[in-house]
């Protein structure tokens, strides 16, 4: 499952900097699907993004590219979110928009989608301070965005080796300790240090990711401060997981009704435990096994599946009829008990 606890402090849009790769990183992906174990469509490197590269000197995070030459979308991913080059995302906006400003519209298209309410972007790399959001709403975002494989595969890593042979380490300093596997930092002198992270914790036989969001941290050095602000976030989200056996062996968790007045009821084939924490309501879901419930069963015949909690972290157990199921069977539906 993926845990968002809660928020702290008002939501009000503030400036995010390179946390506006993120964004960069969720419309390309979208947009441009890559196929599990390849690199990706190769992208063009125009003019410009070789140029921007010298934008270093102007204390600009870039990756040296060179005009005429392809990079694939993996090495593109790992330029914007682990060196957090500008000139990368820069280059990503144009050649999926045919203009960065064409590509910002995409942006602010897609945070509209994803519910991000307080969010406005103006800009591929988030240099600019009117780029602007809050932590609950990047959250929402980081949800989605590590839905995609080769993000989650980019973002786990402590550095990488770019096109040059150059080491690019990882802004995030907090992967890969402690189970952080991401995100993204963010740090300028009007925005402070800002990261949204993520983090997984083995527990009830399950794998769960920690997703969260820390803006506006000033106190220098404004990077260090935010790693380690998240970092004690992140323990005690880790902390205060727990699991629980929410249905246990044989009970009771529906029924087969016949529509006809007849209830066969069913039962869990194992204990069910869900991950959370202390006061967390755990979503519950009876679903059939993709085909029609049958209209006579012997005890113990599996007819569905109940479900506890959502997403990578879900925990699913069969359900099986607890008596025998006998005709009518007049369009026998699943239903679970309230």
């Amino acid at each position: 499952a993926t845990l968002a606890i809660g928020t702290y402090g008002e939501q009000k849009p503030v400036p995010i900097a390179s946390v506006a790769k993120v964004m960069t990183a969720y419309v390309v992906l979208r947009d441009h699907p890559v196929k599990k174990g390849t690199k990706g469509t190769m992208i063009p490197v125009d003019k410009k993004a070789e140029k921007e590269a010298g934008l270093s000197a102007q204390n600009e995070s870039t990756v040296k590219v060179k005009a005429g030459t392809r990079i694939s979308q993996r090495e593109a991913l790992n330029a914007i979110m682990i060196a957090s080059a500008n000139n990368v995302a820069r280059l990503l906006g144009r050649w999926d928009a045919g203009s960065e400003k064409a590509f910002v519209t995409k942006m602010n298209a897609a945070a509209k989608d994803l519910g991000m309410t307080n969010t406005h972007y103006t800009d591929p790399s988030g240099l600019t301070a009117s780029t602007v959001s809050t932590a609950a709403d990047q959250v929402k975002l980081a949800k989605k965005v590590m839905e995609f494989p080769l993000f989650r595969e980019v973002v786990r890593q402590p550095n990488y080796v770019d096109a040059n042979g150059k080491t690019q380490p990882n802004w995030n300093r907090l992967v890969p300790l402690d189970g952080v596997v991401g995100i993204k930092t963010g740090t300028t002198t009007k925005a402070g240090g800002n990261l949204v992270f993520a983090a997984e914790k083995e527990i009830g036989g399950t794998r769960q990711l920690i997703v969260g969001a820390m803006l506006g941290q000033y106190k220098p050095s404004i990077l260090d401060t935010v790693l380690a602000n998240s970092k004690k976030l992140i323990d005690s989200a880790q902390d205060s997981l727990t699991s629980r056996t929410v249905v246990k062996k044989g009970q009771v968790v529906g029924y087969v009704d016949d529509q006809l007045g007849g209830h066969t009821p069913v039962v869990a084939t194992k204990d069910v435990t869900a991950v959370g924490w202390s006061g967390l309501k755990v979503k519950l879901a009876l679903t059939g096994n993709g085909k029609p419930v049958p209209h006579e069963a012997a005890p113990g015949t599996k007819v569905g599946t109940l479900t506890a909690g959502d997403g990578p972290g879900q925990v699913r157990v069969p359900v099986a009829v607890k008596d025998e199921l006998t005709e009518p069977g007049f369009g026998n539906k699943l239903t679970r008990v309230g």
